[in-house]
């Protein structure tokens, strides 16, 4: 194995455990010598071994890590085999992987080495290369370093589409216990640095129609579920400020999942995948059901049920509610129906300007009837009795969707 290839197969490899590489929202044209464009669309068509569809080259700078953060398999303390990129040699790679169609665009990470001042610079100068000397009008997501300096940031913000820099755990008592040389404080100093130029960008657009864009699709940001006794409550919490206060287009939750020569706190953690599923559909009831993230858990139960959604879990909650007429409900009602998701709700309510709405109507917009009749009342229907739990948890099955 060639040096260039040992370093792509530790490099890409350790950028795995990152799950905030998604794409969407940027648009940006090949220029006239240049080489690729980014589709507004997304450029996501490929999938990884646990679902998530991507094409992107996904690597690290370098997986050499001066911070010991024990969630990490790249920690200082770590005996993982390690490897470092030259930016020109991110560059070549990402041209030549770029000219074969393996990929639509990059995304770079990185361990800290020397300083974060240092890491964001060098990073840097891989986007720049490509932009400027390269003419690369593909995709590109850069993974910032909290705590560098904010003139580093900007650079990053002109030459990337989407900017990230990860929340990491809930809760700072979290981050104190499992990775003490990182703050919350800092990260989103990181994440307002990035908010306040992004805002600034779009001011200037609204008056001058060529002004350069910053970080067009906007920032992501990553928790990690599991490693800590934090509950769904305070990680849907953390999720909902963020996305208020520093404007943040997708929080992304990843099950902790142990690794080699894990530290001994962390080797006994549970599979976490079904509750980071669960955690899913809860951000997105937030983000576009206009669920507020204090709803969606009680303070008996801080935790999201795992054999029912997060929706059917609210609605057995408030059966004062229900059932809804969908004949002349509001639409902010309607989104509280478990088994009809927001652009049914949109059809629902055009189609009722003309004809009273009935079963077949939900039949043909295809409701999952098996939850939505215990809730709804159409012009053919009304339910019997108000739903309990033990209606929807069936033996040896767990309700996966809504």
């Amino acid at each position: 194995m060639t040096s260039l290839a040992r370093k792509l197969h530790v490099l890409a490899d350790s950028a795995k455990y990152d799950a905030s590489c998604a794409s969407s929202g940027a648009r940006r044209r090949g220029t006239p010598g240049g080489i690729g464009n980014a589709d507004g669309n997304g450029i996501c068509h490929s999938y990884t071994p646990d679902g998530r569809c991507v094409s992107l080259l996904k690597i690290l700078l370098t997986n050499y890590c001066i911070y010991d953060c024990q969630y990490c398999v790249n920690r200082v303390s770590s005996d993982v085999p390690r490897a470092r990129f030259t930016p020109t040699e991110v560059v070549d790679l990402t041209l030549e992987f770029y000219r074969r169609n393996y990929i639509e665009g990059l995304f770079l990470s990185s361990g800290i080495i020397q300083s974060p001042d240092y890491t964001l610079e060098q990073m840097v100068v891989v986007v720049r290369s490509l932009r400027e000397d390269h003419s690369f009008g593909g995709y590109i997501h850069l993974k910032l370093i909290p705590g560098a300096r904010v003139d580093l940031i900007a650079a990053a913000g002109r030459y990337a589409d989407r900017l990230s820099a990860n929340i990491e755990l809930p809760t700072q008592n979290d981050l104190e216990r499992l990775a003490p040389d990182k703050s919350h404080r800092s990260i989103e100093q990181t994440m307002a640095v990035v908010r306040d130029a992004g805002q600034a960008a779009e001011q200037e657009r609204r008056s001058l129609e060529h002004a350069p864009q910053f970080a067009p699709a906007g920032q992501t940001t990553q928790m990690i579920v599991g490693a800590t006794p934090s509950s769904d409550a305070q990680i849907l919490n953390t999720a909902s400020r963020l996305y208020r206060e520093q404007r943040i287009r997708r929080v992304y939750f990843t099950a902790f999942s142990p690794f080699p020569h894990a530290p001994l706190s962390l080797v006994d953690v549970p599979d976490g995948r079904l509750r980071e599923h669960r955690l899913y559909e809860a951000d997105w009831l937030i983000r576009h059901y206009a669920f507020d993230a204090a709803e969606l858990t009680t303070a008996t139960e801080p935790d999201l049920p795992l054999h029912i959604s997060p929706k059917l879990a609210w609605a057995l909650r408030h059966p004062e509610v229900f059932p809804v007429d969908v004949n002349v409900a509001p639409r902010e009602l309607l989104l509280r129906i478990p088994g009809i998701g927001y652009r049914t709700v949109d059809r629902l309510l055009r189609i009722r300007r003309y004809h009273r709405i009935d079963t077949a109507d939900l039949h043909a917009l295809r409701v999952r009837l098996g939850e939505a009749r215990h809730f709804v009342v159409t012009a053919d229907h009304r339910p019997d009795r108000p739903a309990t739990a033990d209606v929807f948890i069936k033996p040896q099955q767990q309700v996966l969707a809504w």
